[in-house]
């Protein structure tokens, strides 16, 4: 049978008849209805005897008189093409290949672009490549038309010609020949941008470059070079995985890359009986370990231990460990089940430790792990952070004249931040090559205005063999140059960049097509990577002992981590990354303290839920050595480790970035020795903080059936009716399925004509990692609302992704309390024990939730004036111009995912974000209208999207094939949760998946029909 757990958003659920929560699952809104807004005077009003025909009449009226009145809107002059280029046809869409590569996330894109505007990003199917941080690199297109950009080259805060720049540079740059010039970059993972630069320090002996990667894997670059002779890091196919054991690594977020979670998703799904298992050590609650199937809640110093207890029982022993009893088992089944599957089995771990990341290696290599692709190795980090301690003792020490900086921000990103800013006082030249006037740039002589990706011309080398083009999607808009032109010009080269990388890439890559290679994107060809100059080895004997002698330290372990929307920082003015929920904790615009209830009830800490459900904490001071971290708020965070806190970097921000997302605290001066574990103390202090979280937004609780989940051995042995049973209701004193047509109230629509359209989501592949969310804003213009309105549950994502914890360890712990029941007495006290949820050894699932576009839908019902209506191919209409915003239909949604357009979010200086600015608008959809206030909104399946496939067939005289139609949400999503199609077409995939068995409906004993399926979630429970 599937679970009946009970499943809670928050802990203020678990609260015995808490009032606060039970009004939210009554009432939609929690806020007062302005009604005197609407309907003029409201105390007259109400004195008056007036009917429900005549309220309507009075609202349709005044609606329509604001209608009339909007048709006299401001002209908005645009000129035309004197000269139509040929191939730009307004009305029709390009589409460019090109690459992200900004130092964090590596991608290869395809970019839409609209009257040479790019207005989305989408995943480049074709390239081989990682497709790392996904969310923020779906959020990228709106960082081209950011305000805050830099528009000029500037020297000494004064905007300045191209010509006086390099003329004043040059000069500096011979003037402090006899001095040292450091050039501080991003891993640009770039041939041609390496090649370049060797050729600058022939033109400059005197320049030492130093890579730079604000969130550091410089230890498993050591540990790699000390064993295979050459810098990179190891890649791995999860998709071959049977086994995986994680101690720390979230390899579903950024670590080392990321880019993890597609072939992760392909081994978590049932196939022939089997999946792979997933066991996960950590203290934070992280995206990996949310979707472990057995996850084990420890501090890091213990996670040390276990590293080596692992290589102790694999490859040879080389310390003594001791652990509690409960935590012994733990480990112990964890590597008899990595020894049982030897080659389809993987170990990662995620600890910044050069001893850590050498045994992970021999570890993998003992167990002949296939999931470890040694020959394809990744090259998208190369930073050596440590040698940044140099630059600042050479700089003290009088011996830089010069420091060129290019795409990073060492001012704001360095733990050690104030003495690199002291050594900038010491250095006579400073250049920052940065797209913004951030923290570091500022303090620099010099400012190098540089373009956005999508202006940019480029190569870059993922791995080994993995290669991908940088392309221009449109002119630059403000008068920047690339890094890399202007080491060309400093080097007397006259070429372009653009004719720079062409030619490199024919004299590399003879026999390749250059315009094929650029349409695609990207190619794959074997080139060798040059052997380190260093060598060096690891003694495991002293290496287990070094990690484990700061063991069991006093205080707290603090893990610092990225967060899936914001990542290091570098997007921090992207208003849809800032308002994107974090997957776990639910929260927007906010990093945070999370820490255990444990703890924090030790500490007299609370997170309380105030009355129309809004989230507030108190604040927390976090102390490493001399350095304080003053009022940071906390979470309590269910599944941390107690013992420990986890705190988010990329936060606290201020340069060049608007008021509105000035949020957060900056945690990097906590990163000290680039290592993100770090022992704290804590101190708790007055003050209430409100946070952004949606936690208990839009709740379905108290419903049965939102999400199913069954184990792999049920999952094989039992029958459907088991653990995935349809609903059955009476019909006639006889229990008859939901899905029958004898139980129906209306007349089905007749779907065999043409299309019908169906989204399935397979909760097994769904990660919870949010591109979805951020496609789903780009493709459909959906509003950011800001920290306020996200408090007063006025958020208007159209998707949103739930997660629900569960409430015991185990769902065998469920069915044997349950199958042990005898009598009333034992019945009443085992199900008051079931509804006792656990905190600490939690069980995550997500689920994405958007409009179900009911073929028997609740809100085309109720609505007034038809504004919600069905079509033909499946979809739930949303009519703006005739809503006149009663809301009935959100009253009557079960699922709660109709959003209120409150207020008018483009052109109000109220809502300061990307549309209320000519440049930030032109990110804007022209094929979706932009809402005004007074509506309701919702997904509309991207009916847009779907149109133009069947127009486009129709135009060429053929048939659509499977695979053509898409949403933003499932284009987006290359995990395979989401698939999207006709089901009228009897070999689609999406049709062959209303057949799967583990496919059902959420609340489907209710009988609305929706045209949105799940798939249940199986967890491997199974021990080797």
């Amino acid at each position: 049978m599937s679970s009946e757990k009970k499943y809670w958003k928050s802990a203020e659920q678990l609260e015995d008849n808490s009032p606060l929560v039970e009004s939210l699952e009554q009432n939609e809104f929690a806020d007062h209805i302005p009604s005197d807004e609407f309907l003029g005077d409201e105390e007259n009003l109400e004195g008056t005897q007036t009917s429900r025909r005549d309220f309507l009449k009075y609202v349709g009226f005044s609606t329509a008189a604001a209608s009339l009145a909007a048709c006299e809107g401001p002209v908005v002059k645009s000129i035309p093409y004197v000269v139509q280029p040929e191939r730009i046809i307004p009305g029709v869409a390009d589409f460019y290949a090109t690459t992200i590569a900004d130092g964090f996330d590596f991608a290869s894109v395809l970019v839409k672009t609209r009257e040479g505007r790019p207005i989305k990003i989408d995943n480049n199917k074709v390239s081989n490549g990682p497709s790392a941080g996904k969310a923020r690199v779906h959020a990228s297109v709106l960082d081209l038309y950011d305000i805050q950009r830099i528009q000029n080259p500037q020297i000494e805060n004064r905007d300045v010609t191209w010509t006086e720049f390099f003329s004043s540079l040059e000069a500096d740059l011979k003037f402090n020949a006899e001095k040292k010039t450091y050039l501080l970059t991003q891993t640009f993972a770039s041939p041609s941008t390496d090649k370049l630069i060797k050729e600058f320090q022939e033109q400059y002996p005197n320049v030492v470059h130093i890579v730079y990667d604000t969130v550091s894997d410089e230890a498993a670059l050591d540990a790699f070079q000390a064993k295979y002779g050459y810098r990179a890091l190891p890649n791995y196919d999860f998709s071959k995985s049977e086994m995986i054991v994680s101690v720390g690594a979230d390899f579903l977020g950024d670590w080392q890359g990321g880019g993890f979670d597609s072939g992760y998703s392909k081994s978590r799904v049932p196939k022939d009986g089997k999946m792979s298992r997933h066991i996960q050590f950590e203290a934070n609650m992280s995206l990996t370990g949310a979707n472990a199937d057995k996850r084990v809640p420890v501090k890091p110093s213990l996670q040390k231990k276990i590293v080596v207890e692992i290589y102790n029982q694999i490859v040879g022993r080389v310390a003594s460990t001791n652990f509690s009893d409960a935590l012994q088992i733990h480990v112990d089944n964890a590597i008899t089940q990595l020894k049982s599957k030897s080659s389809k089995s993987i170990f990662v771990t995620g600890l910044q430790s050069l001893e850590a990341q050498a045994m992970a290696l021999e570890i993998n290599e003992s167990l002949g792990s296939e999931v470890l692709n040694l020959e394809n190795p990744r090259l998208i980090r190369q930073g050596q952070n440590s040698k940044i301690k140099t630059l600042i003792s050479e700089a003290n020490a009088g011996n830089v004249g010069v420091l060129m900086i290019a795409g990073v921000n060492p001012v704001y990103s360095l733990p050690n931040s104030d003495e690199f800013v002291a050594a900038l006082g010491n250095i006579n030249t400073t250049v920052g090559f940065s797209m913004k006037k951030d923290e570091t740039a500022s303090r620099c002589k010099y400012i190098a205005a540089t373009p956005h990706f999508l202006e940019s011309w480029g190569d870059v080398r993922f791995t080994k063999k993995d290669y991908s083009l940088i392309q221009p999607t449109i002119q630059p808009l403000f008068n920047t140059k690339q890094f890399e032109d202007c080491l060309l010009k400093l080097t007397g080269n006259s070429s372009k960049y653009y004719e720079y990388v062409k030619t490199n890439f024919k004299s590399t890559f003879d026999g390749l097509s250059w315009n094929q290679s650029l349409h695609d994107g990207s190619f794959s060809i074997d080139m060798e990577i040059p052997k380190a100059k260093e060598i060096f080895t690891v003694d495991f004997s002293s290496g287990a002992r070094k990690l484990m002698s700061k063991s069991d330290a006093e205080g707290f372990e603090l893990t610092l981590y990225t967060k899936t929307s914001l990542g290091d920082g570098r997007q921090a003015n992207n208003p849809w990354l800032q308002e994107m929920p974090d997957p776990i904790t639910r929260t927007s615009w906010d990093n945070y303290v999370t820490m255990s209830k444990v703890d924090a009830e030790a500490l007299g800490l609370t997170n309380t839920n105030v009355a129309n459900g809004a989230l507030n904490g108190n604040f927390l001071v976090v102390s490493l050595g001399d350095k304080k971290i003053s009022k940071l708020p906390v979470i309590i965070q269910p599944g941390q480790a107690p013992g420990s806190i986890g705190i988010a970097l990329g936060y606290g921000k201020t340069e060049s970035i608007q008021e509105e997302m000035q949020v957060g605290v900056n945690a990097f001066p906590l990163y000290n020795d680039f290592d993100v574990n770090q022992n704290v103390t804590v101190e708790a202090v007055d003050g209430i903080h409100e946070f952004a979280c949606v936690q208990l937004h839009h709740t379905m609780m108290g419903r049965r059936d939102i999400v199913k989940e069954t184990t792999l051995e049920i999952f094989n042995t039992k029958d459907r009716e088991h653990w995935n049973a349809v609903p059955k209701v009476s019909l006639n004193h006889k229990e008859v399925e939901v899905t029958s047509p004898d139980v129906d109230l209306w007349d089905e629509f007749d779907r065999s004509v043409g299309h019908h359209f169906n989204l399935s989501i397979d909760l097994n592949s769904c990660t919870g990692c949010g591109a979805c969310v951020i496609a789903c804003h780009s493709e459909n213009n959906v509003p950011v609302v800001g920290k306020s309105e996200i408090r007063k549950s006025r958020d208007m994502h159209w998707l949103r992704i739930d997660r629900y914890y569960s409430s015991e360890e185990t769902i065998v712990e469920d069915y044997d309390k349950k199958n042990n029941i005898s009598g009333l007495t034992s019945a009443i006290n085992t199900y008051g024990e079931l509804e006792v949820a656990s905190e600490e050894d939690v069980q995550v699932i997500f689920q994405p939730v958007m409009c179900q576009h009911c073929n028997h839908a609740p809100c085309e019902t109720v609505c007034p004036v038809a504004a919600s209506a069905h079509g033909r191919q499946g979809q739930n209409h949303m009519t703006y111009n005739r809503c006149v915003g009663t809301r009935y239909c959100a009253n009557n949604c079960p699922y709660k995912v109709r959003r209120f357009n409150w207020f008018l979010y483009n052109q109000n200086d109220e809502f300061d974000y990307h549309m209320n600015n000519d440049l930030g608008r032109m990110v804007l959809n022209p094929d979706v209208t932009v809402r005004s206030r007074g509506v309701m909104e919702k997904c509309s399946m991207c009916i847009q999207k779907t149109q133009k496939t069947i127009l486009d067939a129709k135009r060429e005289g053929r048939v659509i094939e499977d695979g053509e139609f898409h949403t933003a949400c499932s284009a987006a999503c290359d995990n395979g949760a989401m698939s999207f199609g006709d089901i009228n077409d009897k070999e689609s995939v999406v049709y062959k998946q209303t057949q799967d068995d583990r496919m059902y409906h959420l609340l489907e004993y209710l009988g609305t029909k929706p045209n949105v399926m799940y798939h249940t979630k199986v967890r491997n429970t199974t021990e080797a």
